[in-house]
């Protein structure tokens, strides 16, 4: 007999068309418990949890999520221990069992030193505050020689001396000085940044965090700037300018495309504003070039 003569047994068939069937069955089995496992399709909108307390929110949505607490801050206007911010934000579309992170009130407020930031420089001053736990309240230019030197210092609208006890996380006035000549400043480009990024590098390009619009419902760390008032365009502007941001979800936006779309529509837009530029040089240059070309037979 042949080496292949088992392809003519009726046997051979059977067991192959069985292997087919098992691995066909196997497999559906696999992708269904993979999508009951991963909770395929299901997704559920988040609930607004911010003004529940722990135990609250444990009580009532314990089977659906994983609540994790990641830090607590103090407020005044807010009952010690409830939630005053999550992750991801109130009508995300998640899954049942997901994590979500949040921070409470703190029942009692952790103090830092106020530090001192007269007479540094704008720079200077913001990291210092950060170091300690401070935030920004806005910035303020007001007529001093030294430009970008920190002026003065306020908290609640009072002058706060340096050593004093604050709560962490409390927001400080900080005035400016404008400099002798009161020179405009850069806008910085915000397209693409994090929400988490964009007050700090408006400070640091003296300028204020204005009204910021959240397009998509997603968790904040996916929140990036696609547009921006005064527009980036605009150059400079006067230091102390409130600027006003809007975010997209990175997930739910494309933002090398709209990116490069953005490149493309400003350089169609140059072309059109800097034509008649254009086809003047191109005169010229045919001129220089007839002249060019007399002289040359001239010489000839």
């Amino acid at each position: 007999m042949g080496k292949l003569s088992f392809l003519k047994q009726k046997k051979f068939y059977i067991n192959l068309l069985m292997i087919i069937l098992l691995s066909f069955i196997i497999l559906w089995l696999t992708l269904k418990l993979l999508n009951i496992y991963t909770r395929h399709d299901k997704v559920y909108e988040l609930p607004d949890f911010t003004g529940m307390t722990t135990e609250e929110v444990e009580k009532t949505y314990g089977k659906e999520y994983n609540f994790i607490l990641i830090d607590s801050v103090y407020s005044k206007t807010e009952a010690p221990g409830t939630i005053v911010q999550q992750d991801p934000l109130a009508k995300s579309k998640v899954k049942q069992g997901r994590n979500i992170y949040y921070i409470i009130v703190a029942k009692t407020p952790e103090k830092t030193s106020m530090p001192n930031l007269k007479n540094l420089s704008l720079r200077q001053a913001l990291v210092l505050l950060e170091s300690n736990g401070l935030q920004v309240e806005g910035l303020k230019y007001v007529d001093h020689f030294a430009r970008n030197a920190i002026c003065e210092q306020r908290y609640e609208n009072s002058i706060i001396k340096p050593g004093t006890e604050i709560v962490k996380g409390s927001k400080i006035m900080l005035y400016v000085g404008l400099g002798p000549d009161q020179q405009k400043t850069q806008l910085p480009s915000l397209y693409g940044v994090s929400a988490e990024e964009v007050q700090h590098i408006l400070n640091m390009a003296g300028l204020n965090l204005g009204n910021e619009v959240f397009t998509d419902s997603d968790s904040i760390q996916y929140m990036k700037v696609y547009k921006m008032d005064p527009p980036f365009s605009k150059g400079a502007v006067n230091p102390g300018t409130y600027v006003n941001v809007w975010y997209h979800s990175n997930k739910q936006f494309d933002f090398d495309k709209e990116r490069n779309n953005l490149l493309h529509e400003d350089s169609l837009k140059y072309a059109e504003e800097h034509t008649s530029l254009i086809d003047s040089a191109s005169t010229v240059n045919d001129t220089i070039a007839s002249d060019i070309e007399e002289n040359y037979e001239d010489d000839f």
